[in-house]
């Protein structure tokens, strides 16, 4: 069954262009999950984002999901000094200006989402200027819009931005990213992760471990509580308001937060939830403008 999924998927990622956004997602989400969403009437998490894709349309999301432009929206909705330092911005690979680069920076695109098209430079002088451009290079064709019909995507337009590099505290790899899932406006709960692990938790906003796990199960020790999380809920509280669902993924090192990046569907809304259930418990957190009569 997995390999005839596989293959759906296959056909459907090469006749996408073809297909409505509808159609699209129902056999998209067929290939994933196994099953088709309900889009009239949709119930569990998964199926609302698919909802969320279809018809929740505000122009300023492009905006927020743009890496470059959403310091700008951040900035207007909760001040400056949120967003790590950009050092530039960039059309194409071959238009990078690597001299007014510092001897440490982070290199991503402005237009793609799930953690991807990153390449991190902790020295300068041993760099692989070549690896990291023929990286950006594959990745600039890749379209997420056109891919999983993530609207907020839609239109989006590929550049390079070059940041500051985050360091973490404790010396321990990457820096924790707290990524604060916000339903209508209301923080929820807390997924803890780092760029270089395969373990996640899932904590309330009380910071206690939340009883289920997506994608990577929990860490045996689960992260402390951070020194600043009244402060990242209210941020995430204020970026979120008057948005169905949004996901507000923060650093917070060094007694600062920072806001790193706006997300709008998680895993494209097709990641199992464990156990199944919670699937459709976080699905009635989540009010649809539909179901507001709005």
């Amino acid at each position: 069954m997995r390999i005839l999924r596989d293959l759906l998927w296959f056909v459907v990622r090469n006749t996408g262009p073809l297909l409505s956004d509808r159609t699209f997602l129902k056999l998209f989400y067929y290939s994933k999950t196994g099953h088709f969403p309900d889009l009239d009437n949709p119930l569990t998490f998964n199926e609302k984002m698919q909802w969320l894709k279809l018809n929740d349309h505000k122009e300023y999301y492009h905006q927020m999901v743009d890496k470059s432009l959403a310091k700008g929206y951040i900035e207007s909705i909760i001040g400056p000094g949120y967003s790590l330092k950009t050092y530039g911005v960039w059309r194409n690979t071959s238009d990078i200006d690597w001299d007014s680069l510092p001897d440490q920076f982070v290199l991503k695109l402005t237009a793609d989402g799930g953690g991807r098209s990153v390449c991190i430079c902790r020295d300068k002088s041993t760099f692989d200027r070549k690896a990291a451009v023929k990286s950006l290079s594959r990745d600039f064709k890749r379209d997420i819009y056109k891919k999983y019909r993530e609207w907020a995507y839609k239109g989006g337009e590929h550049r390079i931005i070059a940041e500051e590099l985050l360091e973490p505290e404790d010396g321990c790899g990457s820096p924790r990213d707290y990524k604060v899932w916000c339903f209508n406006g209301v923080p929820r709960f807390i997924l803890v992760c780092r760029r270089d692990e395969h373990t996640t938790d899932m904590m309330s906003t009380e910071w206690t471990p939340m009883p289920f796990w997506r994608k990577y199960p929990p860490s045996e020790t689960p992260s402390p509580r951070p020194k600043n999380l009244e402060e990242m809920l209210s941020i995430a509280e204020k970026l979120s308001a008057g948005i169905p669902f949004l996901r507000v993924d923060m650093y917070n090192e060094w007694g600062k937060v920072y806001v790193g990046e706006l997300t709008f569907y998680p895993g494209s809304g097709t990641k199992q939830f464990h156990p199944e259930e919670w699937n459709r418990t976080i699905g009635d957190w989540l009010v649809l403008p539909m179901e507001n009569n709005v």
